[in-house]
């Protein structure tokens, strides 16, 4: 999938980078001690985070003299935070990438997601699903039932076939397209799917522009694929790697569910999963625009 990056040498143009770092005395009040370089040193890591590449750009960022920021640098980059590679300037450093790592272990996806999920049923009124991709299954890890009392056959921990489900589909949305084609033709043989009270199945270049449109627009349908009369409207979750790792969804029964409907549920369930890929390290603002 496609997503905006920074170009070599261009610094994102982020607020919390080019306001320069206030003293204490603009406070009005003091600052613990150490404070003040602790604050400079983290605003150092996001000013290169941002593209800043040389002193000067640093500097010019935090508000700093230059003396001041090469100090800073060199203490991060002796620690490790910071790299410095000639021709190119500072970057992120290798400690970085191991608490990064040693954060994302410590993350429990079900706990983080849950107030978002909980604020998303509390606003549509409908089941909520957290899931996540197993093989050629989806898995689920959190469902809130609606509060309409409609029953549904998913469960916490119950598994179905990734192509028949809208959060299945979410997560296909960073697949290529003969990974959709291998996943579609799997779910016709999948046994958990009573098929005679579906809606006729789609075909595989129906089922393939669909997933296109999907792509694009960074979420997904359940029209009545997986279980009669009920829809879904999904969306995905990514991590810091903007890998998709997991999809939510909004579901409830045809009658709930028109069309019209679904298409105003989208940007909702859209700043749902957004936030919970936030809080993942993930870009909120990151929108699907079709597999590679």
């Amino acid at each position: 999938m496609g997503f905006n990056r920074l170009k070599d040498g261009e610094m994102r143009k982020s607020p919390d980078l080019i306001a320069p770092i206030k003293n204490a005395d603009d406070e009005g009040a003091a600052m613990p001690t150490g404070t003040q370089t602790l604050t400079r040193g983290l605003a150092v890591l996001q000013a290169v985070a941002g593209g800043a590449r040389d002193l000067k750009d640093i500097a010019q960022l935090l508000g700093t003299t230059r003396s001041t920021t090469h100090r800073l640098a060199s203490c991060l980059a002796q620690e490790r935070y910071l790299r410095f590679t000639p021709g190119i300037g500072y970057v992120l450093g290798p400690k970085l990438i191991e608490l990064g790592f040693q954060a994302r272990e410590e993350v429990s996806l079900s706990v983080v997601a849950r107030p978002y999920l909980e604020q998303l049923a509390e606003q549509s009124g409908d089941t909520i699903h957290l899931a996540l991709q197993d093989s050629d299954d989806v898995l689920y890890l959190d469902k809130i039932p609606g509060k309409k009392g409609l029953e549904m056959r998913s469960r916490v921990g119950h598994r179905m076939p990734i192509a028949t489900t809208g959060v299945g589909k979410a997560l296909m949305l960073g697949m290529s397209e003969s990974e959709w084609k291998s996943l579609y033709e799997k779910r016709s043989s999948a046994t958990s799917i009573d098929t005679s009270r579906l809606l006729p199945k789609r075909s595989w270049s129906e089922f393939r522009d669909q997933m296109r449109a999907y792509a694009k627009g960074g979420y997904a349908f359940d029209l009545e694929d997986n279980e009669p009369s009920i829809r879904c409207v999904a969306a995905p979750i990514y991590d810091a790697s903007h890998a998709i790792v997991a999809a939510i969804s909004v579901s409830s029964t045809l009658p709930y569910m028109p069309l019209e409907r679904m298409q105003s549920l989208i940007a909702v369930v859209q700043g749902a999963a957004a936030g919970i890929s936030g809080e993942l390290g993930g870009n909120p603002e990151i929108i699907g625009s079709g597999p590679d």
